[in-house]
């Protein structure tokens, strides 16, 4: 069974795509904007939304870790945020400025791949913002990407309706007509096919096109063999042209969105429609599966983002901190390092990779492992860190009690009731921050550098925030 739980109706224009992290949605628009939902009650975060683009966005991506966004534009720009605080980390301009359409990070956040209207696609080193390779294909548009699940090939989508298979140096592997009438979307199921030899690496495949149908693929690779595409089946039900397509975290089912205004969502094992919804209004154009958890997002031309839960006995069902404290557990060193980096801790990246620090390690991590282990000298970045770690371990604790946690003062560690803004942009509890200034700490309790300014600034809108949560929550 599958329910509707909260429509979002906070963009100006049509909806052009959502996606999920572990504990966030974004959603961008027509509108130039993209806006950042906390996954706890569905409220809008204090920074968002997220205004930099000059024309259209039309596709929006999460890093795998969830600390960095993606968002490009027919301004010809793909801007990457911080999710924490909503600022600009760098800015990519697309080689020759065509307007972008997609985007999307590999699965290690090594790269960030781009496609534009010109048929080019352009690979980014997504931790130094330099161009690493590019490529293209001939009189189309690239709409459509998406990176293999061990990140070793990528594939595009043209408008003239060719799908191509990429290798992780910009080698064009395959490439074959793949919808007559040109591709809108296309998507790896996130768990690789069973079955395999060994070294055979098998992958499933969908794409959508204005054809109207959904098709279904196999991705072989071996570095003996060479690679191989192979159609397996169409699924049917749409009316009118496929716009978006978007496998579940566990790949058992396929969401797709349609210029029939309908979402289906499909059984990949036995290939039927599980469910078919039909509350927007207008076109559906993008959906999106959240990592680890029964939950879908669909938007639409009608200015709506339609959030939709599946009752289904799953073993990825849990509470909210569980799931997010399965994620952190479950990061990489390289997700550690794009962690460091987005708290402004970049000259601790290469002791941490040496120590071979990943999720689980970093949840564990202690004052005592930091100078003893770590051999952090320096106090400032032993207590920066230590800060960091418990902001994360805050994080699960609000999701398990509910409260976002961006209504939870990072001094007090507790809901706010007046809160402000300081001069390094973050929200504090008016008592607490006062405190620490009268404390003669004039440096910010975030990011331990100097305030520029001691004023204080009564955050309204994020109070607003929080009494509406509060009139929700408390009876």
């Amino acid at each position: 069974m599958v329910k509707l739980i909260h429509t979002l109706a906070d963009h100006g224009d049509d909806v052009s795509c959502c996606a999920f992290s572990a504990s966030l949605l974004a959603t961008c628009s027509l509108d130039k904007s993209i806006r950042l939902y906390s996954l706890s009650d569905f409220a809008e975060l204090p920074h968002s939304p997220l205004k930099f683009h000059t024309y259209a966005v039309h596709c929006c991506c999460f890093s795998p870790s969830g600390h960095v966004l993606a968002s490009c534009s027919t301004d010809g720009t793909t801007v990457l945020w911080n999710t924490y605080n909503g600022h600009t980390l760098t800015v990519l301009e697309q080689p020759g400025g065509s307007p972008v359409r997609v985007c999307c990070f590999s699965p290690d956040s090594a790269y960030l791949a781009s496609g534009a209207a010109d048929g080019s696609v352009v690979l980014w080193n997504a931790q130094s913002y330099k161009l690493s390779r590019c490529g293209s294909v001939k009189d189309s548009s690239l709409v459509a990407c998406a990176f293999s699940p061990d990140g070793g090939l990528f594939v595009t989508g043209s408008s003239g309706g060719d799908l191509t298979v990429w290798d992780d140096r910009m080698r064009c592997l395959h490439s074959e007509k793949a919808h007559d009438l040109g591709i809108t979307c296309c998507s790896f199921s996130p768990q690789p096919l069973s079955g395999g030899e060994q070294g055979l690496q098998l992958y499933r495949l969908a794409s959508c096109g204005q054809d109207c149908e959904i098709k279904l693929w196999v991705v072989s690779f071996t570095h003996v063999l060479g690679f191989e595409l192979k159609y397996r089946s169409t699924l049917s039900g749409h009316c009118a042209p496929v716009l978006a397509c978007a496998f579940s975290h566990d790949g058992q089912m396929l969401a797709s969105g349609s210029v029939d205004k309908s979402v289906i969502i499909y059984g990949i094992g036995t290939q039927s429609v599980l469910h078919t919804l039909t509350q927007h209004t207008r076109y559906v154009t993008t959906c999106a599966f959240a990592p680890n958890t029964l939950l879908l997002a669909t938007g639409s031309m009608d200015k709506t983002v339609n959030i939709w839960q599946f009752d289904l006995e799953t073993p990825c069902q849990g509470s909210m901190s569980d799931q997010m404290r399965h994620f952190i557990e479950d990061w990489s060193e390289e997700d550690v390092s794009v962690w460091l980096r987005a708290q402004g801790l970049e000259d601790l990246v290469g002791i941490f990779r040496v120590n071979n620090i990943d999720g689980k390690e970093l949840l564990h991590l202690t004052k005592e492992s930091l100078a003893g282990d770590l051999k952090i000298e320096s106090l400032g970045l032993r207590s920066k860190v230590l800060r960091s770690i418990d902001e994360l371990r805050t994080k699960m604790d609000s999701l398990s009690s509910g409260i976002p946690d961006e209504f939870i003062c990072p001094i007090t560690r507790e809901l706010m009731k007046d809160p402000v803004i300081a001069s390094d942009g973050y929200s504090y509890e008016r008592e607490a921050m006062e405190s620490w200034i009268h404390k003669k700490k004039r440096t910010s309790p975030m990011t331990n550098l100097a305030l520029p300014s001691l004023v204080l600034t009564p955050n309204r809108t994020l109070k607003m925030a929080i009494n509406r949560w509060l009139e929700m929550h408390q009876k």
